[in-house]
């Protein structure tokens, strides 16, 4: 068996634990494991919680290399796997069995001083003021000018990240065969200068969604790329729009979104937690 595969895991206890047990098995069943992913590397094999699974991303810009996640956190939206699962994953990797999700990523150009930095996220951007202050945004989608933003700031989420920071601010759950961003105000303020929508908007991935701060009032802005944050001062334009980043997600013919919805928001376990089969 000439698949390698590399296996990242957070600190904890129980998922160092896991990690070692998964590696075992691995080597068990003729696979090889490696301590540092390569272009040669097969899989990655993700242990911790949804923070894990971003944090590994982040680490290693996106890799081009299919991840599956074994979740030993909380929700696990992005962790599939159980580690009771951990040999019916295997022998469903030995044969083949498995699929790839396309996930798309959203990027954010940011225009400070005399730079242009870049940003990805698969999850969310998200724009603020300095300190929790309110910020003052004019707001653009392709040449249209949409409003005049007061708040506390706006989020951008894929169809993948409408679960996360976006649905705990009233934002919707969006099916990730979608191609489309979603555009979500956190704590609009409608004023006479300033008006803006109070709901989401649904925006086509094909434009980009441009926001230009009121420099007078707003000196610095945080932007957030799935929870990783960066301050810029003297901020001229924003653009956020579809990245060319990709991530592949392995899947298995048992998998649907819309179950796994049910089951993560509804009726899930107190862990967060469920147990299926993978089919």
């Amino acid at each position: 068996m000439d698949r390698t595969i590399f296996i990242y895991a957070n600190q904890a206890e129980t998922s160092r634990k896991i990690a070692a047990e998964c590696k075992e098995k691995l080597l068990h069943a003729g696979l090889r494991v490696t301590d540092q992913l390569t272009r040669d590397t097969d899989l990655i094999i993700c242990i911790g919680g949804d923070g894990t699974f971003l944090e590994l991303i982040h680490a290693y810009d996106f890799p081009q290399t299919p991840i599956i996640g074994i979740n030993t956190g909380h929700l696990g939206f992005f962790q599939d796997l159980l580690p009771t699962q951990i040999d019916q994953f295997i022998e469903y990797y030995l044969h083949h069995l498995d699929h790839l999700q396309v996930v798309s990523t959203v990027e954010c150009s940011i225009w400070a001083g005399h730079e242009i930095y870049k940003m990805t996220g698969i999850n969310e951007m998200v724009v603020k003021g300095e300190l929790g202050a309110i910020i003052h945004l004019n707001v653009f989608f392709g040449d249209a000018m949409i409003e005049r933003f007061s708040g506390d700031g706006i989020l951008v989420s894929t169809p993948a990240g409408s679960t996360a920071y976006n649905y705990s601010i009233g934002g919707s759950i969006v099916d990730p065969h979608l191609e489309l961003l979603q555009m979500t105000p956190i704590a609009p303020m409608n004023t006479t200068v300033y008006r803006s929508f109070t709901s989401s908007l649904i925006l086509p991935s094909n434009q980009l969604l441009t926001l230009i701060p009121d420099m007078r009032q707003d000196p610095y802005i945080n932007i957030q790329s799935d929870g990783f944050i960066r301050e810029f001062n003297d901020v001229k334009k924003i653009t956020i729009g579809y990245s060319t980043k990709k991530i592949h997600l392995v899947k298995f013919s048992g998998y649907e979104f819309w179950t796994k919805v049910k089951e993560k928001f509804l009726i899930g376990n107190a862990d967060g937690s469920t147990e299926q089969d993978l089919k």
